[in-house]
């Protein structure tokens, strides 16, 4: 079994020397627990990276973010969803993801706070990113992404459009997400202490979000889809984390993705633990997986503005 990569090591060191003494915030009253996972987020806000632009904005009625990189075409955007297990963070504990995402796909980039478990459970977060989806701008042609949760919001949301027969996003971008509630894969098994993430944090997430009976909902677990729904999402780029209890799920996805005869970016990285591309500022594999993520990006949005099968957001 592989273990952490040394810069990956560095980091977890860093982090159980500052977090020694510290509760898991599960465990918490949720709103101390949110609390204290925003405190430890925003840690790595520091250093960050430059952009032409970013300005807090009320979109759709949610607070959010708008990240404009100095390499913006004027062509494309991306709606972010943050991740936190549908119970913490927010545009701020993202703020540094959300700027070099901009950065490295050469779009602005849009994220908003969405209501969150266990106050506002499902369907009020991914409610909150279709009305979210709904406002954009139509001058634009817009993109989803998302990481952990989040990823799970963005792929639910295209899911969602798909059904109500509206247009797609031009792509997704899913960073080791959460798309299904089975706890015995091999890699909760593997995992299931971490490091960082683990197995029961994630019952605990499940708990608050979606309780059992809701879990046969594609929206809830995407890898539970119907095959025509899956062939249907517009193309994805994909990637998951090596030491991550959730790389059963995005392997899942793709399997399944790839029975269907799609073709779909994925990659997995090795080394690295469940939420690694929060820590751009001490970890060079996060700031190589957005290099990916833009690359990936770039030419998908290409591709569909040559074959003319690019969509818009917004409403029709």
């Amino acid at each position: 079994m592989t273990g952490p990569s040394p810069n990956m090591q560095a980091v977890l060191d860093q982090l159980a020397a500052e977090d020694a003494g510290l509760a898991d915030p599960t465990t918490l009253p949720s709103q101390h627990g949110r609390a204290l996972a925003d405190l430890t987020n925003l840690r790595w806000n520091a250093d960050l990276p430059p952009v032409r632009e970013a300005r807090t904005v009320m979109h759709a009625g949610l607070p959010g973010r708008w990240i404009v990189p100095e390499n913006d075409t004027g062509t494309d955007a991306i709606l972010h969803v943050h991740g936190g297990g549908w119970a913490f963070c927010s545009v701020a504990t993202h703020e540094g993801a959300s700027r070099r995402l901009a950065n490295a796909c050469g779009c602005p980039v849009l994220t908003v706070d969405y209501r969150l478990a266990p106050e506002h459970p499902y369907p009020a977060g991914l409610e909150d990113i279709l009305r979210a989806w709904w406002g954009c701008d139509p001058a634009r042609r817009w993109s989803l992404a998302g990481d952990s949760a989040g990823a799970n919001l963005a792929l639910a949301a295209a899911l969602r459009l798909a059904a109500m027969g509206e247009a797609p996003p031009a792509t997704l971008l899913l960073f080791y997400g959460v798309y299904g509630a089975d706890f015995e894969t091999e890699s909760y098994r593997a995992r299931e202490n971490g490091p960082g993430l683990t197995r029961a944090k994630m019952m605990r997430y499940w708990d608050w979000y979606a309780p059992t009976p809701m879990r046969d909902d594609p929206c809830v677990a995407p890898v539970v889809a119907a095959d025509a729904a899956l062939a249907a999402l517009p193309p994805l780029y994909l990637n998951a984390a090596g030491l991550d209890p959730l790389l059963s799920d995005t392997e899942q996805l793709v399997a399944r993705l790839r029975d269907l005869g799609r073709d779909d970016r994925f990659d997995r990285i090795e080394g690295v633990v469940h939420g690694f591309m929060q820590m751009g500022t001490a970890l060079p594999e996060a700031r190589s997986a957005f290099e990916r993520a833009g690359a990936a990006f770039r030419d998908i949005t290409s591709t569909a503005a040559q074959g003319g099968t690019a969509q818009q957001g917004g409403r029709p």
